[in-house]
Formats: C-alpha cells, sequence, structure tokens
C-alpha cells in the first residue's frame, strides 16, 4: 500500500483559500480576515507568519496585521513569537470552533443583560417588552443547548481524534 502524498498543488490550495474564505464572508466575517484563516487552516503546520500569509494571499503587512488583530479578538488563531527572533507566527488550532464559539458565550451573557435591563426599563408588558423578553428567552434557549453540545462536541472529538 502506498502512503498518501504530502505534495499539495499551490493552485489547488489558493482555490479552496479563496472559496473557504467566500463562505466565511457570505457567513459575516470580513474579507481580510477570511483569507488570512482559510490559509491558516490550509497550512500543514497550521502557522504562518506575516511575510508567508502576505507572499501567499497577495496582501500587504498592514492587511495582515488587521485580519489577525481581528482573529485573535474572536478567538480563532493565537500569536507565538519565533524563539530567538522578533517574527510572530500566527496559528490556527485544532479546536478553534470550540475557542470561538465558547467566546460568544461571554457575548451572549451581555447581551442578555442589557436584554434583561431593556425588559425592565420598557416594561414586560409593552410590545417592546415582550418582543425583548422573546428575544432573551432565545439567547437563553440557544445558550442552553450551546453548553451541552459543547459537552458532546468534546467527548465526540476525544473519542475519535484523541487529546
Amino acid at each position: 500500500m502506498t502512503e498518501p502524498s504530502t505534495e499539495r498543488d499551490p493552485e489547488s490550495v489558493s482555490r479552496f483559500v479563496e472559496h473557504f474564505a467566500a463562505q466565511l464572508v457570505e457567513a459575516g466575517m470580513p474579507r481580510m480576515p477570511s483569507r488570512v484563516f482559510a490559509a491558516l487552516l490550509a497550512s500543514d503546520t497550521g502557522t504562518l507568519t506575516s511575510a508567508e500569509l502576505g507572499e501567499q494571499l497577495r496582501i500587504s503587512p498592514a492587511a495582515v496585521s488587521g485580519a489577525v488583530r481581528y482573529l485573535a479578538q474572536v478567538h480563532m488563531v493565537s500569536r507565538e513569537r519565533e524563539p530567538g527572533s522578533r517574527r510572530e507566527r500566527y496559528r490556527v488550532h485544532s479546536d478553534q470552533w470550540y475557542e470561538a464559539l465558547t467566546s460568544r458565550e461571554a457575548i451572549i451573557k451581555r447581551w442578555e443583560d442589557a436584554l434583561r435591563d431593556g425588559v425592565a426599563g420598557l416594561g414586560p408588558g409593552t410590545p417592546a417588552g415582550r418582543r425583548l423578553t422573546e428575544t432573551l428567552a432565545f439567547f437563553e434557549f440557544i445558550e442552553r443547548d450551546v453548553a451541552e453540545m459543547m459537552e458532546r462536541w468534546r467527548a465526540y472529538r476525544e473519542e475519535r481524534f484523541g487529546s
């Protein structure tokens, strides 16, 4: 039996990066962070430097910097210093989706708090208060199901991929 080839066609990689990035943009993520994230995801090591990202995507260092700043804020990539160098590498982790979704929980909690304040301020019996109450109930429902789903994911991931 032969081993699968580790050779990669740069054109195929580029097509994947642009196609997946387009899907992320369609879902609401900004274009440049989508491209940078897809490039990191498609790299064998899961890490690239700013220069490597710029060269691969044909974008400026400023574009890379802005994209990485956005991705780090939403917990989709992390920055690492190369040992003995001032150069940073950007890393996508195997659990980036888990981390990104988990970080959304804190945002949802803040939305819930603001909605509770809004219901109290507008009055639960007003049309706006009822609408806010329903929105709050939706987020509470989603939050509960996401927590349960993430527990199931951790067990499934451990079983399928190990630690």
